[in-house]
């Protein structure tokens, strides 16, 4: 039998988008809160810290230099320009936190999804957030009081583009009740660590078993 300190599994990236307003920031932070074994994934980024911002906690923070020295490194698992600023998952981290039996939760767009993906496609599991409707993706904007009407109104359009990239998931939750919608989130998590790919150990303690010669009942 193997010794259960062993059972190294590989860890997996957890994949998380959805159209601003349906959920998928508040259902990551509950999911990381409640799994010591999974983390919220840093990016890296060109923009100034911001009051209360830490270096490695919130970003790490580079310089226009240090930011492209890495593009042209291949350092990123994915990046992007966005609003005068560059941002992008550090490779090196990740994939040590996968080898190590650590999962990494993305808080991602459709866009940088499709970028890790490609860069590693067996260790990613996709799940993409839908509002029950686009009147109620309205409301729970218009309800948080944080952006200005056409702030939200940029929001709700970009929602249109966003939806049709569902299909590009593995997984969809439609996030009509919150406390559902985390329960189904959590399910597909625990369900995607016991996959066989990501669990190379069970290929000894099956030999173990199949070794193991029992005596007959008296």
């Amino acid at each position: 039998m193997t010794d259960p300190s062993n059972r190294r599994r590989r860890g997996l990236m957890l994949l998380i988008s959805s159209p601003s307003g349906a959920g998928k920031t508040s259902l990551s932070r509950r999911l990381v809160a409640d799994h010591a074994e999974l983390d919220l994934s840093i990016s890296a980024t060109t923009r100034a810290p911001r009051p209360g911002e830490e270096n490695g906690r919130e970003y790490h923070f580079l310089d226009r230099a240090g930011f492209d020295a890495m593009i042209e490194a291949g350092e990123f698992l994915e990046w992007a320009h966005v609003h005068e600023h560059r941002y992008g998952t550090p490779r090196a981290p990740v994939m040590a936190a996968l080898e190590a039996g650590h999962d990494v939760l993305f808080d991602i767009d459709w866009q940088g999804a499709a970028a890790i993906s490609r860069e590693a496609p067996g260790d990613v599991v996709r799940v993409f957030i839908l509002p029950p409707s686009m009147a109620e993706l309205s409301r729970r904007l218009h309800a948080r009081a944080q952006d200005h009407e056409d702030v939200i109104q940029r929001r709700l359009g970009r929602a249109y583009d966003e939806i049709p990239h569902w299909r590009s998931y593995d997984y969809v939750i439609v996030n009509e009740d919150y406390d559902r919608a985390y329960a189904d989130l959590a399910h597909i998590y625990h369900a995607e660590r016991l996959r066989q790919a990501r669990n190379p150990w069970v290929n000894g303690f099956v030999e173990g078993l199949l070794d193991e010669k029992l005596e007959p009942p008296r």
